[in-house]
């Protein structure tokens, strides 16, 4: 791996002496073992520690096939799912690649008894495979993380309906949090020449997710003067949801849980922000029953700030915890726009408050290779920059995961993988100036 990493850090290495470069038997990699699912039977989700599910190790080198590409991982980063994997929850992540397995012999080679994690990349093709040609070894870019087949005519109008859709190193084998990395093609798309690689790793799915759930025709479609509530909105993936609001003329109304996310969610340029701790909102009694009153004084509020006006988008990604608060607090005939469920996927709700005013809630899940694009090329342009709090080298890994479990960290946790240190692949730095204060605001936290 050092004379792919020499070469990279050289800055100026030609392609075709990249596609001579010899590739390695294995590389370093995280992984979860198949061995270890019942490793936290009878331990409550909050408790269960990925530090210990969480390995760093060496693992053979997949084959390439067609329409596919090696990519030598600089950075990575973390993201819900992989906390999700390294917890087991909610089913061990086995099964999709068992299942995957099953469907072609290509497949096969994703069904392992350990699992490559990571759904974020910053780095430089190295090989391609039969029938690719839009990239080429030496080129840096970025991967979203949509996996699909397109042999069904489902997913022809929108890729994310394909049968065969998969989260690539979540319902994949071969992730991102590795010194190597196996994607398919039409995963990549061009690195932001002006960010360092762990800052340009960062946005990957959550901006592509919250850009399919806000902004695009397939989620809420926002449009210039809506209100926006945005639960987590200093998160990792409310921290994107924030700035597509104010960047589209919306005006966001921040939910955070502690008065530093509030100043974060404030340095980003929203004004309109309630820190629900600090508030003592509680939408739930005991762990069977909500309380409608907190629902009634949280819409109250929301007025208060807005001068009068109810939602027009709620931005919902908790779940359970939220849900019935989020149905409550759109504005009739507005939108719940919803993903993830992180505090628990059962959600409940007062189905009058939906139905009687015309009320919808859609479901939204990653995005499609369009969206995927027109997010990424927002951060390219500058428009849009990477909320990274702090980046952990591999070895590390699994303290990364359990910050985000814990959600002891803010807007997004990287990895450096082949990367030695912070702070690399700066291409432009003449952009990279005029950015810069946005960008060290946007890393401040």
């Amino acid at each position: 791996m050092q004379e792919i990493l020499d070469a990279i850090l050289a800055g100026d290495t030609a392609g075709e002496d990249f596609a001579a470069l010899d590739l390695p038997q294995s590389y370093r990699a995280v992984t979860v073992h198949r061995d270890d699912v019942a490793m936290f039977e009878g331990v409550a989700s909050p408790d269960k520690d990925p530090r210990r599910s969480l390995h760093v190790e060496d693992v053979p080198l997949p084959a390439l096939g067609p329409g596919e590409a090696y990519v030598a991982v600089m950075a990575s980063a973390i993201n819900y799912n992989t906390v999700w994997t390294s917890i087991f929850e909610p089913v061990p992540t086995f099964g999709f690649l068992e299942r995957y397995g099953r469907t072609s012999p290509l497949a096969k080679r994703h069904d392992l008894p350990y699992h490559v994690v990571g759904s974020d990349l910053a780095g430089v093709v190295l090989r391609t495979g039969p029938g690719v040609n839009a990239w080429q070894p030496g080129q840096e870019v970025v991967a979203h993380c949509l996996s699909v087949e397109l042999e069904s005519f489902e997913g022809h109008d929108d890729t994310m309906l394909d049968p065969e859709q998969r989260i690539w190193g979540f319902e994949t084998n071969f992730g991102g949090l590795a010194q190597v990395a196996l994607v398919k093609s039409n995963q990549l798309m061009p690195k932001a020449a002006h960010l360092t690689w762990e800052e340009a790793a960062s946005p990957g799915l959550v901006n592509s997710t919250a850009y399919r759930q806000l902004v695009s025709r397939n989620g809420a479609g926002m449009k210039q003067g809506d209100n926006v509530l945005i639960w987590g909105a200093s998160g990792g993936l409310g921290g994107y949801a924030t700035q597509f609001a104010l960047n589209g003329g919306a005006t966001p109304v921040c939910v955070v849980s502690s008065g530093d996310k509030a100043e974060i969610c404030r340095r980003m340029g929203a004004e309109l922000v309630i820190d629900r701790r600090a508030e003592g909102f509680s939408f739930w009694r005991d762990e069977h029953s909500q309380d409608p009153a907190e629902w009634r004084r949280f819409g109250s509020r929301i007025r208060e700030l807005t001068g009068g006006e109810d939602v027009d988008i709620v931005f919902e990604h908790p779940g359970r915890e939220t849900f019935g608060a989020s149905v409550y607090a759109a504005r009739k005939g507005g939108t719940i726009v919803t993903c993830a469920s992180t505090s628990g996927f059962l959600h409940e709700y007062d189905n009058r408050y939906l139905w009687m005013s015309l009320k919808r809630i859609v479901g939204s899940h990653f995005a499609n290779y369009r969206e995927a694009w027109e997010a990424n090329r927002l951060v390219a342009k500058g428009r849009i920059h990477p909320t990274l709090s702090r980046t952990y080298p591999m070895d590390e890994v699994g303290q990364a995961a359990y910050d985000v479990h814990r959600n002891l960290h803010q807007g997004k946790v990287g990895v450096l993988c082949l990367a030695p240190e912070p702070g690399l692949g700066v291409r432009d730095r003449e952009m990279r100036a005029r950015h810069l204060d946005d960008i060290n605001r946007f890393r401040g936290f």
